[in-house]
């Protein structure tokens, strides 16, 4: 086994590049985009900046990881059999066969969950969060204003998170749909209204979201503690019932089932793998919980149920194959059937929570890296930094979800498009792996290569069998994830076409300074303030200032806000300033991620004037009278060295919704102004 990975140390210094701001705006940088990162094995690192669970707390978040990241892979039992030998590419249920898939079925949850994500690439962490864009952010650095290295990496990482989108409208569609069917089984009267139910429910849990992941884990959590005991039981009685089924652990019968069907038994690796669709998931809902909470609810409750009832659908199979058509509801019988099909449904529900709040975190990633245009996000926990809710991404996810189940109107005309997005996402997850191990932690080739080429092999392995999806549904993930990576990569170009533009055109503040020493401009009483995204530099609202009106404060403060991961910042903490000379001042303002950032209250507050009159007792920041002065670029396309012509269109329509720096800082309306400024791309 490799060595275990150093610790590594946080960076100290956060983004100076304003990696949410809207192009040559004010700037807001966040500790979780700098490539920190803690990879401990004998202990779990306190997470942004807290202390590792223990205890009652831990116990609580294993409870909510139960709910919130095991409810897509938890679910699986309901149609992963059922794909396998009643699906477009099943084998008959022959006991060869049962015995051959159920081996495929144990070795899958074993080497990919347990071993690939539990145990290895969970340690990849950036700075608490997880997900292929913070692991992407740890194999190689990514500017969120400039050209990063490593160009094609960045896009592979890029590309991953976008087909994790396309995989995010499928799996609340089909998991609803799989439980609610389950009503056709119990009576076929119940047929006509399964779609209108499905799409109620799609509904009712969308708008859940908002409640945050904390307040949804505590309730989904419990409701799958009784899921995973009673599937569990469910299974036992059946394994007791045909004992032999055991034998399936042994890898002999999954190679056996290769040699006697050939091409045949390969394809049915498309349908094997939905039993470890939402391993990537998993990884990306790390922020919400940590490793040790995730870690201690699979290895306790969720491993060993699920293994438990795929033996016992086998057990039923070997005895009755007639019921290859719905295996999972064939081990209720009679009055049990119902109260099944009920519980189902619930965790159907819960089931979706996995990709949409990894949704959430990776569009909060997304943001922070400066590949999204900057979206409402709401913290919706004091303690844990990753959990988050994010509005437009719950809303779109809901249209796309509800149309799914319309134009689809089935599982099994779903279960085609799943699963080629989450493969695919997995093999990237793999070969990036590889360069946060063999580089960042510093693992000899000879340990790494082996183990990573193995995950690779399992994992194009999965791919290919699920490739001959394509035309029958998995281009629908693929091509919603082509959208996406399109809108991702498109803003991340743009922005740095922007910041190169305006670099280009910008002046050193010593130069300003010596520019107003050198009486260039009237010096007017009282006290502006300048949101900039770059402390070295002067913000274009400043220098148009200078050059169109040829006046410069008495007092001139340039301000670069930054968003720590603590919910709240201490009053003393909250401004760091040193004076420049001249009249001029460099701070910085700092916010909890918790906080709402209302500047203008921050800086005018009682405990930031203290702060001012020990450290610079000349400036005030009289309340209510300072002017705060905000840079409103907007992007004209044009033809030229940038991006091809539609995609400037596009970035152009993007920077028009992105919300305003104004509107961000909840600056007063009556005391700011924003200075126009036009970029060509």
């Amino acid at each position: 086994m490799p060595p275990a990975a150093p610790p590594l140390t946080p960076r100290a210094a956060v983004e100076a590049a304003a990696p949410n701001t809207t192009p040559g705006g004010a700037g807001i940088s966040t500790a979780a985009a700098a490539d920190a990162a803690r990879h401990s094995d004998s202990a779990e690192e306190p997470r942004h900046g807290g202390p590792p669970p223990t205890g009652r707390y831990l116990a609580l978040l294993a409870l909510g990881a139960a709910g919130v990241v095991y409810g897509d892979i938890g679910t699986s039992p309901l149609y992963a059999l059922t794909e396998c030998f009643h699906g477009e590419h099943g084998v008959p249920a022959t006991p060869a066969n049962v015995l051959g898939v159920l081996s495929l079925v144990f070795w899958a949850l074993t080497l990919v969950v347990s071993l690939k994500y539990l145990i290895f690439v969970m340690r990849a962490d950036n700075h608490g969060e997880g997900g292929i864009l913070a692991l992407t952010a740890l194999a190689t650095p990514i500017r969120p204003t400039g050209r990063s290295e490593r160009k094609f990496l960045v896009a592979l990482g890029v590309f991953g998170a976008a087909l994790l989108y396309g995989d995010g409208i499928i799996t609340p569609a089909i998991s609803v749909l799989s439980a609610v069917e389950g009503l056709q089984v119990a009576t076929p009267r119940a047929a006509p209204f399964v779609l209108p139910l499905a799409v109620a429910i799609i509904i009712g849990l969308f708008m859940f979201q908002k409640g945050g992941t904390a307040r949804v884990g505590k309730v989904f959590g419990p409701v799958m503690i009784v899921w995973f005991a009673v599937i569990a039981f469910l299974g036992a009685i059946q394994i007791l019932r045909e004992p032999s089924v055991l034998a399936a652990i042994n890898p002999v019968y999954g190679l056996r089932f290769f040699a006697q069907h050939g091409v045949g038994g390969f394809l049915v690796l498309g349908s094997v793998v939905l039993v470890v669709t939402g391993g990537e998931a998993l990884y990306a809902d790390m922020g919400h919980f940590g490793r040790r909470p995730i870690r201690l609810a699979w290895f306790a409750l969720v491993y060993p149920a699920l293994l438990i009832n795929y033996a016992g659908q086998g057990a039923l199979l070997l005895r009755e194959p007639a019921l290859a058509d719905h295996p999972f509801f064939g081990l209720a019988a009679g009055w049990a059937l119902i109260p099944l099909v009920i519980l189902s449904t619930l965790a159907t529900v819960i089931a979706s929570q996995a990709v949409i709040s990894g949704a959430f975190s990776l569009t909060l990633q997304a943001i922070q890296l400066g590949f999204s245009p900057r979206l409402t996000v709401r913290h919706t926990s004091e303690h844990e930094f990753g959990q988050v809710y994010v509005p437009a991404v719950n809303w779109a996810l809901l249209a796309a979800c509800v149309a799914l189940i319309i134009g689809f109107r089935s599982s099994n005309a779903l279960a085609a498009a799943y699963g080629i997005a989450v493969t695919s996402t997995m093999a990237i997850t793999s070969v990036i792996f590889y360069t946060v191990a063999r580089e960042r932690w510093g693992w000899p080739t000879w340990s790494v290569l082996p183990l990573v080429a193995a995950f690779l092999v399992i994992d194009c392995a999965f791919l290919g069998a699920n490739l001959v999806k394509v035309l029958e549904g998995g281009w629908l993930p693929l091509g919603v994830a082509a959208a996406v990576f399109t809108v991702l990569s498109t803003w991340k170009t743009g922005r740095r076409l922007v910041f190169a533009r305006t670099a280009a055109v910008t002046d050193t503040v010593t130069h300003v300074i010596e520019r107003v020493r050198a009486g260039e401009a009237t010096r007017v009483p009282g006290t502006g303030v300048f949101l900039s995204g770059t402390p070295s530099g002067a913000p274009i609202s400043l220098m148009h200032n200078l050059r169109h009106n040829k006046v410069a404060h008495a007092n001139t403060v340039l301000a670069t806000v930054k968003t720590l991961q603590v919910p709240c910042v201490a009053p003393a903490q909250r401004i760091a300033i040193h004076a420049l000379g001249e009249g001029f001042y460099q701070a910085e303002v700092r916010f909890g991620f918790m906080e709402d950032p209302n500047l203008a209250h921050a800086l005018e507050s009682e405990a930031v004037r203290s702060t001012l009159a020990r450290e610079v007792p000349e400036l005030n920041i009289a309340r209510g009278q300072t002017t705060y002065f905000v840079n409103r670029d907007r992007v004209r396309p044009a033809t030229g060295e940038g991006m091809v012509l539609w995609r400037e269109h596009l970035f152009a329509g993007l920077a028009r919704v992105s919300a305003t720096a104004s509107d961000y800082f909840r600056l007063p309306p009556e005391r700011s102004v924003e200075i126009g400024n036009v970029v060509e791309i």
